[in-house]
């Protein structure tokens, strides 16, 4: 049980560093892009980039690199060094 309640806790800090790191890219763009642009260029509704940005979505590795594609960046930058630790939460650098 334990073990579970470690894997889900993980798993949402790896949600909410990956939607940080979403939103950071989007705002660093020049210009920064919408949420609902950035929804319309990677084939997703408006609610799930805020979901995602949130760190309430786990988005499929599809969802991954047309959220990438749509930044202009390499999927890898976004999950580059997020690593789930096997007791509570290690990021090895948060650069996106």
């Amino acid at each position: 049980m334990a073990r579970a309640r470690a894997r889900s806790s993980s798993s949402a800090a790896l949600s909410l560093e990956f939607g940080r790191r979403v939103r950071a890219r989007r705002e660093e763009i020049d210009p920064p892009i919408s949420q609902e642009r950035l929804a319309e260029l990677a084939g997703v509704h408006r609610t799930y980039i805020s979901y995602i940005e949130l760190g309430k979505g786990a988005p499929t590795l599809d969802t991954i690199v047309r959220i990438a594609a749509a930044l202009s960046i390499d999927p890898g930058q976004l999950v580059r060094e997020m690593l789930p630790a096997s007791s509570g939460t290690d990021f090895r650098g948060s650069s996106p």
